[in-house]
């Protein structure tokens, strides 16, 4: 059982959805960003998604590009992306912690060196959207056996016949995106999200989850009422991203935390 398990556990218990939030870390500055990671549990967020800034980030849209760059303008590293979970774990054992980007700052560290590290730092997922089922074996099974859940996604393109390789290897939760295309593109619909998710569920016990085009407490209540949760980055980089002070950003954040577990 890892921490991502035991949250969901728990939330089923209480008859609460999820609420996930995704930040890149080190965006603006390492400071910054350990500062509004730190606020996030207390805010409502059940799991936490960090950003590792990378220089190709293919999935992403313009608001999560900018994050990244900005990230690595300041220096941001893999190091440094660890570094931050180690000083969040001197004060939180509990929140789980997924580890979201691409495969090619991993594959340069050396798949084992990462992993090891990432478990020790604290790390409790991996999503690494570059990386399809057919190349388990470079890290969703490594991960699996350093006890580390990877987590996949699944989208509105995922069809009955690749369903099932999708899902073969996948722990911790499914990730499904709402909206074809990159983060941030569109608004999630719940109407459109619910038989999709119920086709998702009708293949696999493990929660899902629904992504991409979540603004607003509204939409983020329609959506965790669909589905096992939600998550939330685009809206929260965004308000990083303009400036805005620490207790702002996550002022917001908690009002859309509600919004999800008010279902």
């Amino acid at each position: 059982m890892t921490r991502i398990d035991d949250t969901f556990a728990r939330l089923r218990a209480e008859g609460k959805k999820a609420f996930v939030s995704y930040i890149m870390g080190g965006d603006p500055d390492a400071a910054t960003s350990l500062a509004v990671m730190q606020g996030l549990p207390a805010a409502g967020v059940d799991i936490i998604e960090l950003g590792m800034p990378f220089t190709d980030p293919m999935a992403d849209g313009p608001t999560i590009q900018l994050a990244g760059q900005r990230a690595l303008e300041a220096g941001m590293t893999m190091d440094a992306v660890l570094d931050m979970v180690r000083t969040f774990r001197k004060a939180d054992a509990v929140t789980p912690i997924v580890l979201m980007g691409y495969y090619n700052p991993i594959y340069s560290r050396g798949v084992e060196r990462f992993l090891t590290e990432a478990k020790a730092a604290g790390i409790d997922g991996l999503i690494v959207v570059d990386l399809p089922p057919e190349e388990d074996d470079e890290l969703c099974i490594p991960a699996q056996k350093a006890g580390i859940n990877f987590i996949r996604l699944a989208t509105p393109t995922t069809d009955a016949k690749r369903l099932p390789k999708v899902l073969e290897n996948t722990s911790g939760f499914v990730y499904y995106v709402s909206i074809t295309g990159i983060t941030g593109a569109a608004a999630a619909q719940a109407v459109d999200v619910a038989p999709e998710v119920a086709r998702i569920k009708a293949a696999t016990d493990l929660p899902i989850i629904v992504g991409f085009g979540i603004t607003t407490p509204d939409t983020a209540r329609a959506i965790a009422g669909v589905a096992d949760g939600c998550v939330v980055g685009s809206a929260i980089v965004k308000d990083i991203g303009s400036g805005k002070p620490v207790a702002e950003v996550l002022a917001n954040v908690a009002a859309l935390a509600a919004g999800a577990h008010s279902v």
